[in-house]
């Protein structure tokens, strides 16, 4: 069996600056938020264990997160409704996720690292937009862990109010479950009116 030595994350992408890395959880989602976080972690930050979140399981997701929250320089989440994603859509609602996550950290980063490869410049602050950065930067990663963590909390809160969708479980995505409750008891206020809420490919056009 050939085994591959996963590649160590880098610390920063520029050096000698106070540097946060962002990182937004639930673009794919039928319901519920977009979430982002901003995370700026000292420079000798190590976890050989932080990875892109998607590449961890729950558990190891969520035994990380109070080890970043612990270690960070700053760190903070933001939220961007399912009504104002219909509003501006899911790209532009997931950087004013990231905007409402900068805007609340306790440090004033010097230069941004996103993931991704679409970005608004935030106020006077430098970025560097990097495609499947949470794989690459240790801050993304972090980023990315805590967005997905507290995506999933708050979906796992509101799944107690709609136990028919089934979000404790797919936390909003598009699962074959959450379509069939959606066309069997319709749209709750969390979810993403602009979004193709059934699968198209179930739907009989009786005019044919």
């Amino acid at each position: 069996m050939k085994i591959v030595n996963k590649v160590p994350l880098l610390p920063f992408l520029k050096e000698g600056v106070v540097e946060a890395g962002c990182d937004e959880a639930g673009r794919g989602c039928l319901a519920g938020p977009v979430f982002a976080a901003a995370v700026i972690l000292p420079p000798d930050f190590e976890c050989a264990e932080l990875n892109d979140s998607k590449q961890l399981s729950e558990k190891k997701r969520y035994v990380l997160r109070p080890l970043i929250e612990e270690r960070a320089l700053a760190y903070a989440v933001g939220v961007v409704s399912p009504k104002e994603i219909d509003e501006i859509n899911i790209l532009w609602a997931s950087v004013l996720a990231m905007h409402r996550a900068i805007d609340q950290l306790s440090l004033r980063p010097e230069h941004l690292i996103i993931d991704g490869n679409r970005f608004r410049k935030y106020d006077d602050v430098p970025h560097q937009c990097v495609v499947k950065g949470d794989g690459k930067y240790l801050s993304i990663a972090a980023a990315s862990v805590l967005a997905k963590t507290y995506r999933d909390d708050f979906m796992n809160q509101i799944a107690e109010q709609y136990p028919a969708y089934k979000w404790e479980k797919n936390k909003g995505y598009p699962t074959k479950d959450h379509r069939a409750a959606i066309e069997q008891f319709g749209p709750t206020e969390h979810h993403r009116m602009s979004f193709t809420l059934l699968d198209p490919q179930l739907k009989i056009n009786f005019e044919d």
